[in-house]
């Protein structure tokens, strides 16, 4: 990882997949708007509307941990870097998709995400009954994650479960809303953590992924219902289940509700499209400090960056 300071004098832009550059200092110094953009981000203790821009409470603190996450998961970090860069934001969402998912299966075939599963020991994923219950009332439908006992982690039942109930309604011309939610204490906490690493090999999770995206067709039913499809959110709201929702065409969002991308902990990035969901609502730079500060948000910061529409 690199830290530049705002105001020095502009470099030559070489070549390739530049390292993971912090930026630092005056947002007003006379070379800024250079650092601001290439940067992977720029950390601030004054307050900042521009979404190339953290503030944080101390930027020397804030480098430190930053500086030790990245050494820790150099990987994860530039490949996170790497991709968020790629993404097109006003473009269709499958090629992210594509993009997203093939650097995910890099990563789960690494050393940082086979450390994590070492350190994490075997699991087993608890069979729980209808983990995403929809029904229908008049011409709206109502999806709703259904894995309370485990903050609604999101599995590949679940995922099944979630797609059949967006194809309904993707199906069906009459449904004119969709609301989606979670039952219990929290949206959704991600992906369940003791499903990880069960695929056999990273090419069959990456067609899984692609050939049965929630992200595609959510991105499609928010494309044909702009607002009317919305997400309502509380709780746990990180993960995938963040990535999820950001596609939404509108976001409410319970004043109790932590919102954040923990994927690098694991030497992963972000894998159910949120490189192209959370990107298009916040920009590539916050994208990237979610990631790889793995710093959580509340709601009122998440409205004024725009990853929420309204707090409820």
């Amino acid at each position: 990882m690199r830290v530049v300071d705002l105001a020095a004098p502009s470099e030559p832009v070489p070549p390739g997949p530049p390292d993971v550059l912090v930026a630092v200092g005056d947002p007003r110094a006379a070379e800024a708007e250079f650092w601001l953009q290439r940067a992977t981000f720029t950390l601030t203790e004054a307050a900042i509307a521009d979404r190339r821009a953290v503030t944080v409470p101390s930027v020397s603190a804030a480098v430190a941990e930053l500086e030790q996450r990245v050494a820790r998961w150099p990987q994860a970090a530039a490949v996170c870097d790497d991709v968020l860069r790629a993404v097109d934001v006003a473009g269709p969402a499958f090629p992210g998709v594509i993009t997203e998912s093939l650097a995910y299966s890099t990563l789960q075939s690494g050393p940082e995400f086979r450390a994590w599963l070492a350190e994490r020991g075997p699991a087993t994923v608890p069979a729980l009954p209808d983990p995403v219950q929809f029904h229908r009332d008049g011409n709206t439908l109502h999806i709703r994650f259904n894995r309370p006992q485990r903050h609604n982690a999101f599995s590949t039942d679940a995922r099944a479960a979630l797609l059949e109930a967006l194809e309904f309604a993707l199906l069906d011309d009459d449904i004119d809303a969709v609301v989606l939610g979670g039952n219990g204490r929290s949206f959704c906490s991600g992906g369940d953590l003791a499903e990880f690493g069960s695929f056999d090999d990273p090419s069959s999770a990456h067609l899984a992924r692609t050939r049965h995206s929630p992200a595609l067709a959510l991105d499609a039913l928010a494309a044909r219902l702009g607002e009317a499809f919305r997400a309502e959110v509380h709780g746990q709201v990180l993960g995938s289940g963040l990535e999820m929702a950001a596609y939404c065409g509108r976001v409410v969002c319970a004043p109790d509700a932590v919102l954040g991308l923990p994927e690098l902990a694991l030497g992963l990035i972000p894998g159910a499209g949120g490189t192209v969901s959370i990107t298009r609502r916040i920009g590539r730079w916050r994208t990237a400090y979610l990631v790889l500060s793995g710093a959580t948000i509340d709601p009122a910061t998440a409205l004024a960056w725009g990853l929420v529409d309204a707090i409820e």
